[in-house]
This record gives C-alpha cells, sequence and structure tokens, in this order.
C-alpha cells in the first residue's frame, strides 16, 4: 500500500473504482502485487542475503493471510508470514500447499518427481504465525505445531 502511495484512511473513496476499471487487479491492502511490490520484494531477498546469508525475512499483516500472497513469499525465499490469529489456519495451509508444490512436479507418464525451487534461496520453509495463536512450520510435507513467534 505504501509502494502505491495509498492510505488505508483515503482508499475508500476510490478503491472500489480503481478496481471495477482495472487500474489495479486486486486491492494492494489484502494482495501483494507480484509484478510491483514483488520487484522490491525480490530485490530486498536478494541484496539482504547477499549480505548476511542466515538473514530471517518476512512479512506481516493481512498479506501474511493471504494464500497467493503467501505462495509468492515462499517463491521468493522468505521465512516467514505473519498474520492475526483468525488468519492463521489458511495461512499455515497455504504455506504447506507452496511449500508441496515447490517439493513435488507431477509429470504425468512418471509420476511425482522430486525437485528443487528454481525461484527461491531460501535456507528454510515458510512459517505462518499469529500474535497469540500457532506457528507452524512446513517440513518434509508435515505441519509442525510451536509456539507464536
Amino acid at each position: 500500500q505504501m509502494t502505491f502511495g495509498f492510505s488505508r484512511d483515503d482508499m475508500a473513496s476510490f478503491m472500489p473504482t480503481y478496481l471495477a476499471a482495472g487500474i489495479i487487479e486486486k486491492d494492494p491492502f489484502q494482495v501483494l502485487d507480484r509484478h510491483g511490490v514483488g520487484q522490491l520484494i525480490a530485490a530486498a531477498v536478494t541484496k539482504g542475503r547477499n549480505a548476511n546469508g542466515n538473514l530471517k525475512i518476512g512479512i506481516c499483516g493481512e498479506h501474511g493471510g493471504d494464500p497467493s500472497s503467501i505462495e509468492f513469499c515462499h517463491e521468493q525465499g522468505l521465512n516467514y508470514v505473519s498474520c492475526s490469529p483468525f488468519r492463521v489456519p489458511i495461512a499455515r495451509l497455504a504455506a504447506a500447499q507452496a511449500r508441496v508444490a515447490t517439493e513435488t512436479k507431477t509429470d504425468t507418464t512418471t509420476g511425482p518427481q522430486q525437485t528443487t525451487p528454481t525461484t527461491t534461496t531460501t535456507k528454510g520453509p515458510v512459517v505462518a504465525s499469529g500474535k497469540g495463536a500457532l506457528s507452524a512450520e512446513v517440513s518434509s510435507g508435515e505441519l509442525q505445531k510451536g509456539t507464536a513467534a
């Protein structure tokens, strides 16, 4: 939202018009813009990890509970997403799906094959957590419960 310079206070007056006219595909307060903001995230991850290979990177807010945003964060190598507690179950499922999609590629002739991600330099799985809620780390296709981050 700040990349666009939008204020949450003012957006109600113009966002429905922008969405209806196709100026913006999805509400940037809910879904991460992969083409614009995504380029900034990709650059930040690359530069941050070049400076510190163990750097933990994540996002928080409503994007942390949006399945398509979580998938994008996984593809970019983020370590965690954080969202409000009521969105944690969806975030955990989306993180698991992103992990499984990266690890398993179905070939119609030979069946599932193990692959490595081509668009990520992640050192670990995306973790979905919410303040006061359980966090979930997706590892080897299983959800593991832990305390909130």
